[in-house]
């Protein structure tokens, strides 16, 4: 009986009025997100090459296997697993330490975090143009005139480390994003463990070690989520800097999806490896969340 009362008094998760509310947004999102994905994955299965629009038909996994047979597939999957885990490595190094210099009290503090961040706010396509024109260049590039003051040869770096050269573009930009989310971690570090500790004899490496780190790693795992799905989906610095080369040095999966669709204008053979980009970033997305999961578990029962 008391069972009863109980789940008659119990409100529906979505009632009646709220449910109407929501209904619009929900109905625009699913729009939005999967009538795409559904066309993508029915032209994944289709013949269709814009130069011959009159050839069209079903063709199973035809477009599948033409993109996996295709030696340049493979080549673009390397480099965009380099390119991912060089970019990853980077700004999670780099934004740790911003992050704890940050976090530390210094005169000027508030100014340095705004400089800092504010390389995320820049457009792909002007810090590509930036760091191509200004930086880069062989000729009146910035660092062709340090090299030549220090009676060293200039260095193109496009040309000579083209993979190295899109990695220090992407991380000067993702950077900010890891030092933004670390401070935001850091303030919830109970600074009475770290007072004890102290007290206990323990130095800054050991304090960083047993106490920070493990603090911030569901912070680390986030932001090792989000950027690995951003960096996934890398277009416009390739293609403003290097234009995927040379060769195919920096051709990854998301540029040879646009040289398949608009070089070669087979759009199914496109879609094919559209797909393939989404299934590669859902199982990212997938095994870095059921990281996290058991941190929190972990940190559940400690």
């Amino acid at each position: 009986m008391a069972l009863t009362n109980v789940l008659r008094r119990r409100k529906p998760f979505l009632a009646p009025p709220t449910f109407w509310l929501l209904s619009p947004a929900v109905v625009f999102l699913v729009l939005w997100t999967q009538v795409p994905l559904v066309l993508t994955l029915y032209y994944s299965f289709q013949r269709f090459v814009l130069v011959n629009p009159d050839l069209r038909g079903f063709v199973g996994f035809g477009n599948y296997l033409s993109l996996v047979t295709d030696p340049a597939f493979w080549v673009s999957l390397e480099r965009t697993l380099v390119l991912v885990l060089s970019s990853l490595g980077v700004t999670l190094v780099f934004g740790l330490a911003l992050g704890l210099l940050f976090f530390q009290r210094f005169p000027g503090r508030a100014w340095m975090r705004t400089l800092a961040i504010s390389p995320f706010f820049v457009m792909p396509v002007v810090s590509a143009l930036i760091w191509k024109n200004m930086l880069m260049h062989p000729v009146y590039g910035l660092l062709s005139w340090l090299f030549r003051a220090l009676g060293l040869p200039p260095v193109d770096w496009l040309a000579q480390y083209p993979m190295l050269s899109i990695v220090a573009m992407v991380a000067w930009q993702w950077i900010p994003f890891a030092t933004l989310l670390v401070l935001t971690g850091l303030q919830s570090l109970p600074w009475d463990v770290l007072e004890a500790a102290r007290i206990d004899g323990a130095n800054p490496a050991q304090e960083f070690r047993y106490i920070v780190l493990p603090h911030l790693a569901r912070t680390l795992s986030v932001v090792a989520m989000l950027e690995s799905i951003f960096f996934l989906s890398l277009f416009a610095e390739i293609y403003t800097a290097t234009s995927g080369g040379p060769g195919l040095a920096t051709t990854t999966l998301p540029y040879l999806i646009f040289l398949k669709a608009f070089a070669e204008y087979r759009i199914g053979v496109a879609a094919a490896g559209a797909i393939f980009a989404v299934i590669l970033a859902n199982l990212v997305a997938l095994f870095l969340l059921r990281f996290i999961g058991r941190n929190l578990r972990a940190e559940a029962i400690g």
